[in-house]
């Protein structure tokens, strides 16, 4: 078993208990009492530059741990004052050690401040409760992850996404998974450069598989991106962002790197 195959079957069994019909009538209640959200997609449109995503992340399957005591509100508000175009929260807690907690804490920090920084729930999702959840919590986005979902399933996380006016990530690893996005409907994708299945991590992924993204659709290169070299290498490919964790999770100066990334 892969390690993406073993994660989904965690996932799978994790939300078991939560997992019930979610109707068009229960999201439309929902999204009509939600609290107003920053723009994901919109964050990430800044024509000139590179946008930069700026992740929470305490430990993954492939580093071990990065900062396994971290605080989330803390590094996101150290995230949003570097001037991150938009925040990533992990929610997984037996792989990545998030949790859905951590979201709402960030979201309510940045709500406090005043600060109009957009968050992604980045976890592994299979069904519309966990889109409930996303909104519930503040999320702007929720990831898709393409390899990991039939295409029913995908159908309806992004319907029950754009019902509640949530952005969704589209992740793919491949030609044929940008082709199946794209029939989905994607209008964020993001290449992955970590290889989910064994780990592996590579930047001619985004370099590849960018290209192939079509104008109109936004594009944003995961994982692999430690210098201003990296990003720049993104940018060159065509990437309109970069999504960043180890790097900026274990910089001395993640203001410093942000704007670099930017500058790229």
């Amino acid at each position: 078993m892969d390690k993406l195959t073993e994660i989904m079957a965690a996932k799978r069994r994790e939300i078991a208990d939560r997992v019930r019909d979610v109707t068009d009538a229960e999201l439309e209640a929902l999204v009509a009492r939600a609290a107003p959200r920053p723009s994901f997609a919109e964050a990430l449109a800044r024509p000139g530059r590179l946008s930069v995503i700026a992740e929470m992340k305490r430990r993954s399957p492939s580093a071990g741990d990065i900062a396994a005591s971290a605080s989330a509100t803390e590094q996101a508000a150290r995230y949003a004052a570097a001037g991150a175009d938009a925040v990533s929260v992990l929610t997984d807690t037996a792989y990545f050690g998030g949790s859905l907690d951590d979201l709402v804490g960030v979201v309510g920090s940045f709500r406090a401040a005043g600060t109009a920084v957009p968050c992604l729930r980045k976890d592994f999702m299979v069904h519309p409760v966990q889109v409930i959840e996303a909104l519930e919590a503040g999320a702007s986005a929720i990831l898709i992850i393409v390899r990991a979902l039939t295409d029913d399933e995908i159908r309806d996380l992004f319907s029950a996404a754009n019902i509640v006016g949530l952005d969704a990530i589209f992740e793919v690893h491949s030609e044929s998974e940008i082709d199946r996005a794209l029939a989905a409907g994607a209008r964020i994708i993001g290449v992955n450069n970590r290889d989910l299945a064994r780990f592996k991590t590579d930047l001619a992924h985004s370099e590849r598989l960018i290209p192939r993204i079509p104008d109109g659709v936004l594009a944003i290169s995961e994982s692999g991106i430690f210098t201003a070299a990296d990003a720049a290498r993104a940018r060159a490919a065509g990437a309109d962002a970069v999504l960043v964790g180890e790097a900026l999770m274990r910089a001395a100066d993640p203001a410093a790197l942000i704007a670099a990334f930017q500058q790229a």
